[in-house]
């Protein structure tokens, strides 16, 4: 996936402006985790959680990626609901394996 499958033409200025930044991090997989998220569900996201998509969209994207793969803890702050889903939207970062061989494959 290279960007954002979803129209945003049925979109108020607010989610528009949340799902291009959604696509536009800085940091590939957090485009895809974050985008993807925002493909899916900026049209049903209320206030609260629009507020709470912004708010994690503000850190870093190296803290978020750790947090959504696991390598390190979510803070409290952003142990949410709305973030939970979110983590639904991350793609195998691992290496690919060949299964022939067993092995991820040579660069």
């Amino acid at each position: 996936m290279t960007g954002t499958t979803r129209s945003s033409a049925d979109l108020d200025p607010r989610r528009r402006r949340i799902l291009v930044r959604a696509w536009r991090r800085g940091i590939r997989e957090m485009d895809l985790v974050i985008g993807g998220f925002a493909d899916a569900e900026i049209g049903t996201l209320d206030k609260t959680e629009l507020d709470q998509l912004e708010l994690i969209m503000a850190e870093e994207d190296a803290d978020i990626l750790k947090w959504v793969t696991g390598e390190a803890e979510t803070p409290e702050q952003f142990r949410l609901p709305l973030f939970e889903r979110m983590r639904a939207y991350v793609p195998d970062f691992g290496p690919r394996v060949d299964a022939s061989e067993g092995q991820a494959p040579a660069s």
